[in-house]
């Protein structure tokens, strides 16, 4: 019978210094990007957070004479010029720290303990994100399928990252595969038994999150990138037993999987009871949290009144009909409504206006602006019968009457082609 590895008790400098520097990297990295992995931590965030951004806005335009002042936050993108200036500071402030630190405490044999709850930390941020990120994929609210814009969107106009949106919402099986991935990797990572193989699993899957990232342009770099080396550091423990088993083929020794607890057992069972209270807590309110949005936006949300697309069959502009030219950039060629209180119209020319769209059922009426401009409205009436939309109404100095057929969505090959267990010739169109 083979005995499980014993800590350490003495380590190399290389890998105490290693530990002292990740020590303080990990925890402000985490302080900075909670992430909502706790309780109400967003709301502590933003308070705390305030004195930073002002750091940052300083660290920007004095110690690294940026050209640009920083004036956008962490928000839709997590790659904002503020979040690379505060990784950097992170990463110096550790540097730093774990200098002051080695002098100080440069008789210290090994820190087992205080990696062990660092892992602990690193494991769980982890593992709460990862739940996260699978939650959104399996209730599918990430990744919408393709609505009537995107349907008549060429390719070419697409941005690398509405490239990726629409692959990965074409298919709802995709999402169930790589959501169930992410969800197991989180699940793995909340236990000390089943943590190297939650690591191995999130290498995996946070490394395919980085590739998709990194090549389709998603700002979301910076914390797909740290996924991956949390990753690869929950992995280094075990270093020596994975090279061995993978590559060398040797013998691994098991892993020392002895839990570091405290003297008093009250508050061993607390500890124990926190765990597990915060395990299901997580996974309870996010997926709570998700099948509520359900009904507000994805795949299930309610459809707007005249959802769908629109094919332009005739247009009259102050009583003029005007031909459909494909070089005229003012006719209206096609109109689309995908979802509350958005409208995209096509031009002739390919051009493609986003419009504020609000539509009264009651008076048959909408009322249009352009995102650019606010101020000044279009009100316009409408007639619907069956599949015929008719328009009418001042549209900034002009009277337009437009004449509308909705086009069945289902007649996109992208919609009606499906899964097909046999092939007899490729289907690549």
């Amino acid at each position: 019978m083979r005995t499980a590895s014993a800590e350490p008790v003495y380590w190399s400098t290389p890998r105490k210094v290693a530990c002292r520097f990740f020590v303080v990297f990990f925890i402000l990295y985490v302080f900075f990007n909670p992430n909502g992995v706790l309780p109400y931590v967003n709301m502590a965030y933003r308070a705390y957070i305030q004195p930073f951004h002002k750091l940052a806005v300083w660290m920007a335009a004095n110690i690294l004479h940026l050209k640009d002042p920083i004036t956008v936050f962490t928000g839709g993108s997590g790659d904002t010029t503020y979040d690379y200036v505060m990784l950097l500071f992170a990463v110096v402030l550790a540097g730093i720290g774990a200098i002051i630190w080695s002098v100080v405490d440069r008789r210290a044999r090994n820190y087992n303990n205080l990696f062990y709850w660092l892992t602990v930390i690193v494991r769980y941020y982890m593992a709460i994100t990862m739940v996260t990120y699978g939650s959104v994929k399996i209730i599918k609210l990430q990744f919408p399928a393709p609505g009537p814009d995107r349907l008549i969107q060429p390719l070419g106009t697409m941005s690398p990252m509405g490239l990726a949106w629409t692959y990965m919402g074409y298919s709802t099986g995709f999402n169930y595969f790589t959501g169930f991935a992410e969800l197991i990797c989180g699940l793995l990572l909340f236990f000390r038994k089943t943590a190297t193989l939650g690591a191995v699993v999130g290498l995996v899957v946070a490394g395919n999150i980085m590739a998709i990232n990194y090549c389709f342009d998603v700002p979301v770099k910076l914390l797909s990138t740290m996924l991956v080396v949390m990753s690869i550091f929950l992995l280094s423990k075990d270093a020596i037993r994975l090279i061995n088993f993978f590559f060398l083929n040797k013998v691994a020794q098991p892993a020392n999987l002895t839990p570091h607890k405290f003297k008093k057992r009250w508050q061993n069972i607390t500890l124990c009871v926190i765990k597990y209270v915060l395990i299901v807590y997580t996974l309870a309110l996010t997926f709570y949290s998700d099948v509520q949005a359900m009904s507000q936006y994805g795949d299930k949300a309610k459809k707007p009144p005249l959802y769908g697309l629109y094919n332009v069959k005739s247009f009259v502009r102050n009583k003029d009909t005007i031909a459909p030219l494909t070089t005229d950039s003012t006719r209206w060629n096609k109109m689309t409504i995908s979802y509350a209180g958005a409208a995209r119209i096509k031009m002739m020319n390919d051009s493609i206006n986003r419009y504020d769209f609000k539509i009264d059922t009651i008076r048959h009426t909408i009322t249009m602006n352009s995102y650019v401009d606010t101020v000044n409205l279009v009100y316009l009436n409408y007639v619907i019968h069956k599949d015929t939309l008719l328009l009418n109404g001042k549209f900034e100095t002009d009277s337009l009457h437009i004449k509308l057929v909705k086009y069945d969505l289902k007649r996109f090959n992208l919609l009606n082609r499906g899964f097909h267990w046999v092939n007899e010739y490729p289907y690549n169109r």
